[in-house]
């Protein structure tokens, strides 16, 4: 999973598909939390607690990315990655 995200997140073009590449790459990275915390460590609960971190860090950039592209699509009328930079103008 985290290979397929990193994979969208190079060749994707539009930045609702980079978000959600990027989705993927964190979500697997939350799974190999709870998954190395599970068999290494079955009686604490460290890495619960640091994937229930990641949802909610994983959640609020979500909200900010989201408004980002809403400002470039307002801005510039497309999403795609190549034409942000009449945003620098």
């Amino acid at each position: 999973m985290f290979f397929v995200g990193i994979f969208g997140f190079v060749t994707r073009k539009n930045m609702i598909a980079i978000l959600i590449s990027l989705e993927l790459v964190l979500n697997a990275v939350e799974i190999n939390f709870a998954v190395f915390n599970r068999y290494l460590h079955p009686q604490h609960l460290d890495g619960m607690f640091f994937t229930l971190f990641g949802i909610a860090i994983t959640a609020a950039e979500t909200a900010v990315a989201l408004a980002i592209i809403i400002n470039a699509y307002r801005t510039v009328g497309n999403i795609d990655i190549k034409n942000l930079s009449k945003m620098k103008e």
